[in-house]
């Protein structure tokens, strides 16, 4: 079962600048999929898109089951955004609970502090967020998504930026959710982390789906899927 369906996906600014061109992949149950590309290539609009923060323009969506847009599907998905930008007026706790509120979520408290302290921020789960470093806001991030445990998490560079500990305890519990059938969509440009963590890579430049398809078929025929990216990019380089 898919837990996330994108079929003819289109969208452009103004109706001029195309940013995505019949985009169509899915997000399965119980996997880990990478969506990579360079700067520009239309991942974060197709995020914002799929979550519906950007209108849909063109094609179909639906998030377990449902159709886009709709509060079913709103429900079922957990964004993580590239930006650390958390309301710096609330406590972590005051956010995640805040959260638990919109997605009908119950809050085990003793739970956030035992991720915070194993994320290196013991005792500090009732600060201000505007007393936290930047990794520690993108580490708050991931912690209100491992708390909700949504059908489907959406991670967009949000694992920029976090410390090495933090990253290999990250790969972890994003193989607990998996495990437990949830599905996440995972952009990033750290492309040994997707060579562990992905099952399927969607590769997507210029607005378009490039190349798909399980990530050691990927890396088998490319040597990586650095490789595959700057051998596309090599490409298009010889090519203007």
């Amino acid at each position: 079962m898919a837990i996330l369906d994108v079929a003819g996906l289109r969208y452009s600014y103004d109706g001029i600048a195309t940013v995505l061109r019949d985009v169509s992949f899915s997000v399965p149950a119980g996997s880990i999929v990478g969506l990579i590309g360079p700067n520009g290539s239309g991942k974060s609009t197709l995020i914002k898109t799929v979550l519906d923060l950007l209108s849909l323009q063109a094609g179909v969506v639906t998030v377990g089951g449902h159709a886009h847009g709709s509060p079913a599907a709103t429900a079922q998905a957990a964004y993580l955004a590239s930006n650390d930008y958390l309301p710096q007026f609330l406590t972590a706790r005051e956010y995640v609970h805040t959260l638990g509120r919109l997605y009908g979520v119950r809050v085990d408290d003793d739970a956030a502090r035992d991720l915070f302290s194993r994320f290196s921020m013991q005792g500090r789960y009732d600060d201000l967020i505007e007393d936290y470093s930047h990794g520690m806001r993108k580490k708050t991030q991931l912690v209100s998504a491992l708390l909700l445990r949504r059908p489907l998490t959406i991670i967009d560079e949000t694992l920029n930026g976090i410390d090495l500990e933090a990253l290999h305890l990250a790969e972890q519990q994003l193989r607990g959710l998996r495990d437990e059938g949830h599905a996440v969509l995972l952009c990033t440009h750290d492309f040994s982390l997707l060579e562990r963590l992905a099952e399927r890579i969607v590769f997507l430049d210029l607005g378009e789906i490039v190349a798909e398809g399980p990530t050691a078929e990927l890396v088998a025929e490319h040597g990586s899927l650095a490789e595959l990216v700057f051998d596309r990019l090599d490409s298009e380089t010889r090519a203007s």
